[in-house]
Parts: structure tokens; sequence; C-alpha cells
């Protein structure tokens, strides 16, 4: 009898694991049990292979194993379906499919897969029909549903519900509660409302679906951000307030993702997921490698409940805060030999080289950081043997040197006209430079999103030029009054600002006799 109810067992976890994707993953790897996972961002349109979205299914083979290799054991994908209109484009049919597709191959890699999701943003669809997925600017073409509108509520869903249904094998939905999101007036009822109607939604599709409620801003605190224009997070109280109400509602199987503390105070821990957003790269960002510092490490390590997860923008450029990350979290060490080891699995041979770019990026002289830039290129040149983390390359060895020499260039010209904004010294020359290198690097990316980035010193150095164009490129200036329609004024153009900072700076004329560069130790 205990034979046969054994067999009855193992056969009932086979099925299981035969209707429900990833449902042994942790189960039949105990290392897998702890997650360790990355965030893929595709909100911004920019250039292959720097932003997701324009990753082939190749790509992501390649990107998905050298996480795997890493130590990563779950993905989670925003596949910015708030953007897709009614009816679909052909591109965003082929997006469905493609994603269709990367959600089955992680899986045959054993791993989790998640989607992201906005809780009440859907396409304005006669803008969004006007562009291709690949080039949809998110915040020219979207709309927010008011959540006490039972009929708009349930327009939503359904819509949903056909994007999703050829996405049905993922394994978690995780909605955040802001940013974006939130409705003026809306309060934690008709939040926890859109969460329960998802679940249905999600049970009607395939049962087994959990829903993760991604704690950030805070639902009342964004909210009210929509009715002031005065930004807060929410109360600790409206926290938990809609933990308490998620607990009574109870829609099974669901958990937690974002702000363990929350977690901890609703005794939810072992429902939740810390996320460490912006240890290994911060969002919207100007693309730029991170290296140096302990940030990525330590962020991974100590994490409470499920396991932890990491972010990026653009990954094909973090590799080096990737890999902290998952040595962080996995209690391995991180040392110089342990990212030389790294690179050298990406490009055997040429570990130390990359590394010591990698490190002169942030710190050191200019004049070193010229000298790795050529030597980096001279490299790109050669043909190059790839390593087991060649998945990271994303099919580019080359692509992948020169971006970290152009970077070197580009950082030793920002220094040099940081340099000489500070100390008086003619600045028109660095400044040309910089322009130049920084329209180029630019150019290669195509990120046109808000400029934000890691140089401490260039705003003020840019200051120092008195251009109006350079500055309202920098500092967004909405024409809209109310505060709702302000915010999203300034979302809107914010999605364009580096794009007009590039042909500000080299369109500004230098030979007016009132330029300050004209008068700059002359």
């Amino acid at each position: 009898m205990d034979r046969l109810l054994k067999n009855a067992a193992n056969l009932l976890l086979f099925c299981v694991w035969l209707v429900v994707p990833g449902f042994s993953h942790a189960a039949d790897d105990p290392k897998q049990e702890k997650i360790i996972g990355m965030y893929v961002h595709q909100h911004w349109p920019y250039h292959h292979p720097y932003a997701a979205r324009t990753w082939t299914v190749e790509d992501w083979e390649g990107y998905v194993d050298g996480l795997q290799r890493l130590g990563f054991n779950t993905i989670k994908i925003w596949p910015v379906l708030e953007t897709m209109p009614n009816p679909l484009t052909e591109s965003d049919v082929a997006d469905l499919e493609k994603i269709r597709q990367v959600i089955d191959l992680i899986h045959t890699k054993g791993m989790r897969v998640m989607i992201a999701l906005c809780p009440n943003v859907v396409a304005n669809s006669a803008v969004a029909q006007q562009m291709d997925f690949e080039d949809r600017v998110f915040f020219y073409c979207d709309l927010r549903v008011n959540p006490g509108d039972r009929e708009a509520v349930d327009r939503m869903i359904r819509w949903r519900e056909e994007l999703f249904r050829p996405l049905a094998k993922v394994d978690a939905v995780t909605i955040i509660d802001s940013d974006p999101g939130g409705y003026p007036g809306s309060n934690n009822r008709e939040f926890v409302n859109l969460f329960v109607e998802h679940r249905k939604m999600f049970d009607r599709l395939r049962p087994g679906i959990e829903l993760l409620y991604w704690m950030h801003a805070g639902w009342p605190g964004y909210c009210r951000y929509y009715e002031t224009g005065k930004f807060a997070f929410s109360k600790d109280s409206e926290f938990l307030d809609a933990l308490t109400m998620l607990k009574e509602a109870n829609p099974e199987p669901w958990g937690l993702a974002g702000n363990m503390n929350y977690a901890r105070m609703a005794g939810l821990t072992d429902r939740a997921i810390e996320y460490r957003y912006g240890a290994i790269e911060g969002e919207p960002m100007f693309p730029l490698t991170n290296f140096g510092g302990r940030q990525a490490y330590e962020a991974a390590q100590g994490t409470a409940g499920r396991g932890v997860m990491g972010n990026a923008q653009t990954h094909c450029l973090q590799l080096p805060n990737t890999f902290a990350f998952a040595r962080g979290a996995q209690g391995l060490p991180l040392t110089e030999h342990d990212y030389v080891e790294f690179a050298d699995d990406l490009l055997p041979g040429h570990g130390s080289e990359i590394v010591e770019g990698w490190k002169s990026l942030w710190k050191g002289a200019p004049t070193r950081k010229l000298q790795l830039a050529e030597t980096l290129q001279h490299l790109s040149n050669q043909d190059l043997e790839t390593g087991p983390l060649a998945g990271l390359l994303f099919g580019d060895p080359q692509r992948f040197l020169m971006d970290l020499a152009l970077q070197l260039r580009l950082q030793a010209a920002c220094e040099d006209f940081c340099d000489a904004a500070e100390t008086g010294a003619p600045i028109e020359k660095p400044f040309r430079r910089f322009s130049a290198e920084f329209s180029g690097w630019q150019k290669r990316h195509g990120y046109g999103g808000r400029a934000v980035w890691k140089w401490q010193r260039l705003d003020a150095a840019l200051d120092r030029l008195g251009s109006p164009e350079i500055d309202a490129a920098r500092r967004i200036a909405p024409y809209a009054q109310s505060p709702f329609a302000k915010i999203k004024e300034e979302y809107a153009l914010a999605e364009t600002a580096t794009a007009r900072l590039v042909e500000a700076m080299n369109d500004w004329p230098l030979e007016s006799t009132d330029n300050p560069l004209n008068r700059s130790g002359k």
C-alpha cells in the first residue's frame, strides 16, 4: 500500500510538472530555491543590442545562457504590452510571438520567467498604430484607465486577456503600484480590485500563474502625485492597508515583490522577493558601463524571503555589475582576479585588458583612458575567440570592445571639459571634443531619453556655457497647468531629452561675442 501511495504521489507530481511550466525547477535543483533574478526593462526604443526591445530570439538565447552560467535562475521581462494598440500592428504580433518563444527557451533552461505589467495603463490605439513596436515611444501613446469606471476596467482586462494568450506559460506576473500607474483620487480598494480582476483573468488563461504585487511608490502616494504634482511615497500605514486588503482577497497564487520592509511588517516575508532596484544600473540612465565599488555585490547579499532581483536598462553594457550581483547573491567572493576570470570567459586571453578598461572608466587620468582606448580599439580589429560566456556579447565581440573604447574616450573628454570649466581655462576646444564624443556615442546606441548620468561635475560645467538651448534640453518645462496633464507632458518630453541635448550642443554658435567660451581665459 505504501508503495502504491508513493507511486500515485510521484505520478501526480509528474502531471503537475507537465501542466505547469517552471513548477519543478526549484524542487529539482536546490540551487534554484533562492530566486536570483534579472529584470529586463524594455521601455525605451533605441538601437540593437543596447535596447532589449530590439533583441532577436537568438540574442535572448545567448543572454539567458550567460545569465544562467553566472547563477541567475529567474528572468522578468517588461514587454510593454501597455503600448500595444487594438487592433495590433504586424510588428506587435511579431513581438508577442518572439516573447512566447523566449518564455519557452527560458523554461528549457530550467529557469523561471515573469512578466511585468502596469495596473491601469493602456495604449491610445490611434497614436500607437502609427508606430512600429520597435520604435514606439511609451509616453507618446499611453492612457490611464480610471479604476473606478467598471466598464473601462472590463475593457482593459478583456484586451489584456487577448495579449496574454500567447504568453500564458509564464510563471508569474508582477503588477507595479506606480510609475507608471495610478489615477487622481483613486484609493487602495480600487487598486486591490484591479489585482483581483487580473487574478480572474489569469485563471481563465491558465490557473497557476502567480500574481505578484510589486511594491514601489505605493498606489495612494502616486495617485496624490497626479492630483497635486508633488511626489511623495505612500505612508507606511497605506502600504500595510493595501497588504491587509490583499490578504483578505487572497488571490492565490500570489506574492510580493519590491520593498521587503513592508512584507516583514505584514508578516508576509515568505511570499516576498526583494528588489534591489538600481544596484546594477539605474533607470532612466544615459548608457554607460558601471564598474567599481561594492554596490551591486553587497545589494544582492543578506536578502530575506524568496530571493533577490536586480535590474538593468542597457544590459549589454552592464556586464561587470551583472557579474558582481550574481556573486553577491550566491555568497561568492569578488576580487579583481574574479573579474579577470569573468572577462576571460568572455574573450579568452584578454581578461586583463578588459578589466583595466573597466577600472579606468571612472577613475584615473584622461591620458590613461585614451591609451587604453587605443589598445582596445586595436584589439577589436582582430579575429577574436569567444569563451563560455559569449552569449553576453550578443554575437559581436568587436562591438563589445569598441563600446568600451568609445566610453573611455568620452570619459576623458568629459573630465577635460569639466576641468577647464572649473579652472577658468579656455574651454572651447574641450567642449568641442566632449560634444563630438558625446554625440558619437549617443549616435551609436541611439538612446534619446532623459539624460540622467553619473557625471557629478558635468551639469555644473554645462551651466557655465550659459546656453538657453542646452539648458532647455536638460531642464524640462511643460506648458500644461493641471498636475495630471503636466506630469504626462513631462514624461513625454523626457523621452527625447538626450536627443535634444545632442542637437543643442552641436548647433550652439560658439563664435558669438556673447558666448562665455570666448571669454574664458582668452
